[in-house]
């Protein structure tokens, strides 16, 4: 099957920021694969999108990454958009950290975005045409002691922009990242609730309140309005950026 249409992949599609990008290159006219470990969520989004498509798995197995973008582009013929989403983000005590959790995070956050630019990247490269977005985050750029991992997985994932934009471009290919906003997302409320506790907070929402005070915007997001964002890379930003991080974070990364 070939189509005319962009064909774009997002992982992490099932719910939150996956799903609201899903959902608006949907309506941009792309087809759109949805990725998840989550069969049924990814499920339900595709069904959302006109013509889209679920392609559940674990994007951290051996060769997944790879299998999955293949699977795409020899569906639709090509392949034109890669949307990095899948993350994962767990608290630890900076005193208390354990091979568990940062295993995890690396090979979820880091590991298989790297490797899924290069799958992506190379079907990119002979149709000389393509644009991956990678979803960053704030906390790449602060010190976050009981929230190490994800941070440094973050940081991980600005430096593979980086180098995948670099390696890309004689072919036309680009790569950025989108660093969000905090959003109302499950993962987003299980770790600041989380923070709370370890900070010996008992009155969570008190606790929210003060994070949000920190974003000189004054107000939280959500996934639709990142989401806008994402597209934008995906679809509107002129050929000539890449390499670049979009900080779409109502202010909160400044520097």
């Amino acid at each position: 099957m070939t189509t005319t249409r962009p064909v774009a992949l997002v992982t992490g599609a099932g719910s939150g920021l996956g799903r609201a990008v899903a959902l608006a290159l949907a309506r941009r006219g792309c087809i759109v694969a949805v990725a998840d470990i989550d069969a049924v969520g990814a499920g339900a989004t595709a069904a959302l999108c006109d013509g889209g498509i679920a392609v559940p798995g674990d994007l951290t197995a051996a060769d997944e990454p790879d299998a999955t973008i293949d699977a795409v582009a020899k569906k639709f013929g090509r392949f034109d958009i890669l949307i990095n989403n899948a993350g994962f983000g767990g608290i630890e005590n900076f005193f208390e950290m354990t091979p568990r959790l940062w295993d995890r995070t690396l090979a979820i956050n880091l590991r298989t975005v790297a490797l899924a630019c290069a799958a992506a990247g190379r079907i990119m490269r002979a149709q000389r045409s393509g644009r991956i977005v990678n979803i960053t985050s704030p906390a790449s750029r602060m010190a976050l002691p009981n929230y190490l991992a994800y941070a440094a997985s973050k940081a991980g994932v600005d430096s593979v922009t980086r180098a995948a934009a670099i390696a890309l471009a004689p072919f036309g290919v680009l790569v950025n990242s989108l660093a969000p906003g905090m959003m109302d997302t499950e993962m987003q409320r299980s770790t600041e609730a989380d923070l709370a506790r370890l900070d010996g907070r008992g009155d969570v929402q008190a606790f929210l309140d003060e994070r949000t005070k920190r974003i000189p915007l004054g107000r939280r997001t959500d996934c639709d309005e990142m989401a806008q964002g994402v597209v934008w890379l995906a679809l509107d930003a002129p050929p000539y950026v890449t390499a670049e991080r979009l900080n779409f974070s109502g202010g909160l990364d400044k520097d």
